[in-house]
């Protein structure tokens, strides 16, 4: 079928809209979303964020608004890094075991690949990154029952996050095919 000529646009295409976000999202929800819950949550069992409301200081402005920001900046970033590490494995794969030529192959990558392409992936990121954190936050700040609840609301955390990231995924890219 001769299919291999189009290799280097559906690698590069489906790194830059769908993998590259959604695994770069992954990693951070195991990572960040879990390291938020269990700071925050610890925060709760020891009573620190009722001390802070006693000192007058608004907890969502201190702990939660931070971490919201961070991640919905931060991930982008990495699914830029993403990007061009799955795209460079691609071209990896196809030179040196498939047998492309390589000018080709970088050609019909960049030819092929739009900016918008590479923009739906990290609107993409953005909003995946503001789940994990509000995910992360929200299991750590209703966290109940001291160690095990903390414990408890890190893993509901990272599942929640997984779950959420799948589904904004299918309608985000609904929303961006139909536009």
């Amino acid at each position: 079928f001769n299919a291999e000529q189009v290799m280097p646009q559906i690698v590069a295409l489906g790194i830059t809209r769908e993998l590259g976000p959604v695994l770069a999202a992954l990693m951070l929800a195991g990572r960040v979303s879990a390291a938020i819950a269990a700071e925050i949550g610890a925060m709760r069992a020891t009573e620190q964020i009722d001390a802070m409301r006693t000192l007058s200081t608004d907890p969502f402005r201190y702990l939660v608004a931070p971490r919201l920001l961070a991640a919905t900046l931060v991930l982008p970033l990495l699914t830029l890094v993403a990007d061009i590490i799955g795209v460079a494995g691609g071209w990896l794969v196809a030179v040196r075991i498939l047998d492309f030529n390589s000018t080709i192959y970088m050609r019909n990558t960049m030819n092929f690949i739009q900016g918008w392409d590479v923009g739906s992936g990290l609107i993409k990121a953005a909003v995946f990154g503001f789940i994990v954190a509000l995910m992360g936050c929200y299991h750590g700040y209703n966290a109940k029952g001291g160690a095990r609840g903390v414990g408890r609301a890190t893993t509901h955390a990272v599942v929640s996050s997984a779950i959420l990231i799948f589904a904004s995924d299918y309608f985000l890219t609904t929303l961006f095919t139909a536009a």
